[in-house]
């Protein structure tokens, strides 16, 4: 197998380990075994499972910002941007992978170079956002900010009630009742001359 597929089937099998079990219970061989693969091949990926952990980890963050970019790009009407951005947070916590769990759930958000990758996604998706904010209505940088921050924190923290919540709101539903809830705080800020 070509190492490129090795590493990605090393890294599938970790994401279901890691989902289950949380980082501190999963094992090496239980990641090998899911794997099916032995313990020095893992390691000839991976020197360790806190790498291990890192490099799904990045992928589950760059997954997460790829959408929010992805939603903020498949429209110039800024409602349906809206709607758009809350339904990438809603589809990644409903994805069958469980992988928002690493971003999201970590057990080890304390760990510094974790809670730096953990907060790459709202960084990264808060600028996007405040790009699209301070372009339109010509608030201040750090104004737009604030306000993609908190558009970024209430679909991230909704999408997870909403999954734990799962089955008494349909999830477009949800989407859109905190889309209209971001939407008619978000519109009172008027448009400059230029939209």
């Amino acid at each position: 197998m070509p190492r490129s597929e090795r590493r990605a089937q090393l890294l599938d099998a970790a994401l279901e380990v890691f989902v289950a079990n949380g980082y501190h219970a999963a094992a090496m061989d239980d990641i090998a075994e899911r794997a099916g693969v032995s313990k020095p091949v893992l390691y000839q990926h991976f020197p360790g499972k806190f790498e291990l952990y890192l490099a799904l980890l990045d992928a589950s963050c760059d997954r997460m910002i790829a959408s929010c970019r992805t939603a903020l790009d498949s429209t110039q009407d800024n409602k349906q941007r809206v709607r758009a951005a809350i339904d990438a947070f809603f589809a990644y916590v409903d994805h069958d992978t469980g992988a928002f769990r690493l971003v999201f759930e970590s057990d080890l958000n304390n760990e510094p170079s974790v809670r730096q990758h953990i907060d790459r996604v709202t960084v990264e998706c808060a600028a996007m956002i405040a790009e699209v904010i301070h372009d339109d209505t010509a608030l201040p940088v750090d104004q737009a900010q604030l306000l993609a921050v908190a558009m970024v924190g209430m679909a991230q923290v909704s999408a997870r009630f909403w999954l734990t919540d799962h089955g008494k709101i349909g999830r477009d539903q949800a989407v859109e009742l905190v889309s209209a809830l971001s939407w008619r705080g978000i519109r009172g800020y008027p448009l400059t001359d230029d939209h």
